[in-house]
């Protein structure tokens, strides 16, 4: 079912953005972050709705009785109320979609260039940070699925999706190049900063050894892990990370890069950093030797933490 035909943007010249909504606090916001967005690519919006189980069941036992018109989505005329209200300068299409959110949502995002939604939907735990539909559609969207938290910075919302810095977080030698490719346009188009940030362990100081169980097992205690060492190994993944930035600075020479390396932990310099982000990229990572796509710690974490709205890029297709 749809409320005004997919068609009105598939002969747009950019690929659209597409916005998940159910009515919810939640999803309005990620309806105003892709309106700012969508505005920013020079991009139509679909705007789509996955109507409720009973509403497509109803719909159904109609339609099997004869030629009758079509329920209204009550949840698209209010959206489409709200969009009109605020005022928009590209075109806008409101979808109706049946089947179940985590397969209907993919299907009318296959050719998008952004799927954005909410971090939770109607129902479930107000307390939960990440519903199960965001959590899944991070692991199976066709293109970047951007999720826009419920506790994101009010300033960022008010500025719209171009508001404060794009974060990229770098693993020099994992993360594709579309992951990086896709900081760097965000960035571009925002006509904002691009700070990447590369973390990484330092090794463990020998009193945080375990001591082994039988002096058969013992071996020589390593050497003190001096500051110089650490230096060494600052310097030597600084390096690394620039040859990796190289390529796309060059394509992108208007992009200013911020450059951060540090030790610690990934996500947590990641969801740190996103208090003063306006969006936060990070790479979907892995695809399980099944085939299967899975959602990496990294990306499991900032999703349910990170202060700013989030970009999970998924690989290329194999």
């Amino acid at each position: 079912m749809s409320a005004s035909p997919l068609g009105d943007v598939s002969t747009a010249s950019e690929p659209p953005v597409v916005v998940g909504v159910d009515g919810s606090d939640h999803s309005l916001r990620a309806l105003e972050w892709a309106l700012s967005a969508a505005e920013h690519l020079g991009s139509p919006l679909v705007v789509a709705h996955v109507r409720s189980d009973a509403l497509q069941l109803g719909a159904a036992r109609i339609a099997s009785l004869g030629p009758s018109p079509e329920l209204p989505d009550t949840v698209v005329g209010a959206v489409q109320a709200v969009v009109e209200k605020r005022g928009h300068a590209l075109p806008v299409v409101y979808e109706s979609l049946d089947g179940s959110v985590t397969d209907a949502l993919p299907a009318a995002a296959r050719d998008a260039r952004l799927l954005v939604t909410g971090s939770r939907g109607r129902g479930g735990f107000a307390s939960l940070l990440l519903g199960s539909t965001s959590r899944t559609l991070a692991a199976t969207a066709p293109c970047p699925l951007v999720v826009v938290p419920h506790e994101a910075r009010t300033a960022a919302l008010e500025d719209g999706a171009g508001a404060g810095r794009v974060l990229l977080g770098l693993h020099t030698e994992e993360t594709p190049d579309e992951v990086v490719a896709f900081a760097f346009e965000a960035a571009h188009h925002r006509g904002v900063p691009l700070e990447v940030l590369t973390a990484f362990r330092l090794p463990p100081q020998p009193g945080a050894l375990v001591v082994a169980p039988s002096p058969a097992l013992q071996v020589p205690p390593p050497l003190p892990f001096t500051d110089d060492m650490e230096e060494q190994l600052v310097q030597g993944v600084k390096r690394e990370q620039e040859e990796r930035l190289r390529p796309f600075a060059a394509r992108r020479p208007e992009v200013s890069v911020v450059p951060v390396v540090s030790p610690g932990d990934a996500a947590g310099l990641l969801v740190d950093g996103s208090r003063e982000a306006g969006l936060l990229v990070v790479g979907r990572h892995h695809r399980h030797r099944f085939g299967s796509l899975l959602v990496g710690s990294v990306a499991h974490a900032v999703l349910h933490h990170a202060h700013c709205p989030v970009a999970v890029v998924p690989p290329a297709a194999p």
